[in-house]
């Protein structure tokens, strides 16, 4: 079939009551989380993770999936309106959007955030149905050698494109790689790392590391620093865009969505480093770059349009390779997991009903998004008065709540405490744990096709360099750790992450 039967399909299964309904949920939780700041998708996604045990699988994957690329259009918002970016990939639309907004003119901020969001978010997801399955047709020719590699591959990549020191990105990994050893070894039955602890014997579960390392570390954080928000109380109004607006926005959403696509499929890449990506293009570019900072519509335009491609650009090698390509990414594949689905190319031939029901679920849901935000613009502001104090016991009582469900186990509610304070501790010393959830969901994976590789070639470790994709991807991955260790890479890399 070809990708219009294909989406066909996808829009018959999407469009069926209950998954309506579940794509509408998704679009207003990450509306919702993408306003309030503090919260965020990873957290959300992790703290919904639970609730996904009780629903069929292609409900849950659509609703997690609209969590995501709603969280990017509600974070436009509060930056726009209160100068605080509500998700981290909204943090450059402050710069010019609320600066627009004191100039009264918020109402054309937040129309061309939502307008380049929802074009952006389009033609990313009509990418993902066209390169998926070439993609996931090669991946089915890899072999165990040639998924090991590209593992490697993608968690070097990680490395590379994290935030702050590479020696601290590398010590994620090490510790995600480790954390998910502990347990069974299914081929000795040996135990590994448990310390004698019984409920340790099945591993540390994936839900109360997700929800401690991200939704209780960023409580704990967020409660350092007195709640500061200055409202815009102006009445907001011209929703619609001057043409000299459209006439500047029109060509920085097209290379927002360009750049914003290309940037998720990058592993360690999706929203946050394109919307920064397309704001440093534009500013590069102009004409009198000083318009920047002062209210430029470029300025909103490029990076809204940037996060939401590349939000949506990042289901592509989760999909198609199994491969996460960010922390939500690693959270979907958790979920995948949940409901005994393995991510990667099978997916497709074997389930295909999910794989372009999400996808066509994307189209509905931007078009339900620009419908809810744009609208409701008065309800969302109400809600940023909402005091942090008396959301995050809510948050943390769900949590608990939410784990505790899993396996009516206390441990469990325990091992979310602990991974909060962990999580907490690596915020204040600057170490991004992303990489460490990316490494948790990948490990075993890595360590099963390396040992089935093995087995498969007697043991013999040259089959990793004799067969030609395998060890393309490993010089890859040895190239891209040489280069960004030259001392004047290094140097331009964290000169441009602390711009």
């Amino acid at each position: 079939m070809d990708v219009f039967d294909n989406l066909m399909l996808g829009f018959g299964v999407a469009l069926t009551p209950g998954n309506l309904m579940y794509c509408l949920i998704g679009a207003l939780i990450g509306t919702l989380i993408g306003v309030l700041p503090g919260i965020g998708p990873v957290a959300t996604v992790a703290m919904l993770l639970p609730i996904t045990f009780y629903l069929p699988p292609v409900s849950a994957l659509i609703m997690l999936a609209g969590i995501y690329y709603g969280a990017q259009y509600g974070g436009s918002t509060t930056a726009i309106l209160v100068n605080l970016p509500g998700e981290s990939s909204s943090v450059v639309t402050c710069l010019d959007g609320y600066q627009m907004a004191r100039q009264g003119r918020a109402g054309a901020a937040l129309a061309v955030a939502a307008l380049g969001s929802v074009f952006a978010g389009t033609v990313a997801t009509l990418l993902l149905a066209m390169f998926a399955p070439p993609m996931a047709e090669v991946a089915l020719l890899f072999g165990p050698a040639e998924y090991f590699a590209l593992m490697v591959l993608g968690l070097v990549a990680a490395v590379v494109l994290a935030q702050g020191s590479l020696v601290k990105a590398l010590s994620m990994i090490f510790l995600g790689l480790l954390l998910g050893s502990v347990g069974t070894d299914v081929n000795t039955g040996a135990q590994r790392l448990t310390f004698g602890i019984p409920e340790l014997a099945d591993g540390i579960g994936f839900v109360p590391l997700a929800m401690g390392l991200f939704a209780v570390a960023e409580i704990i954080k967020n409660l350092e620093s007195p709640e500061k928000r200055a409202v815009l109380t102006a009445k907001i109004t011209g929703l619609w865009p001057t043409r000299d607006d459209f006439r500047r926005a029109w060509p920085a959403v097209l290379r927002g969505t360009s750049l914003g696509s290309l940037l998720g499929i990058l592993p360690g890449g999706g929203a946050l480093l394109a919307s920064f990506a397309a704001y440093t293009v534009e500013k590069r570019i102009a004409k009198d770059p000083s318009r920047f900072g002062k209210g430029a519509v470029e300025g909103v335009a490029a990076p809204e349009s940037a996060n939401n491609a590349g939000a949506q650009t990042s289901f592509i090698p989760l999909l198609t390779l199994g491969i996460p390509s960010n922390a939500v990414m690693a959270l979907m594949a958790g979920a995948m997991t949940i409901h005994g689905i393995q991510p990667g190319p099978q997916v497709m031939t074997s389930r295909p009903d999910m794989f372009w029901g999400m996808i066509s679920s994307m189209f509905i849901g931007n078009v339900m998004l620009v419908i809810i935000n744009l609208p409701l613009i008065r309800i969302w502001v109400t809600l940023l008065k909402v005091p942090y104090r008396i959301l995050y016991p809510a948050i943390l009582v769900f949590c608990c709540i939410g784990v505790y469900s899993l396996n009516n186990s206390m441990f469990e509610v325990l091992m979310l405490v602990g991974f909060g304070f962990l999580g907490y501790t690596f915020l204040k010393f600057g170490c991004e744990p992303a990489p460490l959830l990316l490494a948790f969901i990948l490990g075993p994976l890595m360590e099963e096709n390396l040992r089935r590789a093995m087995l498969l070639s007697r043991g013999d470790p040259m089959v990793f360099v004799s067969r030609p994709i395998s060890a393309t991807l490993l010089a890859v991955a040895v190239l891209l750790l040489v280069i960004v260790l030259l001392p004047m890479v290094r140097r331009r890399r964290e000169e441009a992450f602390k711009e």
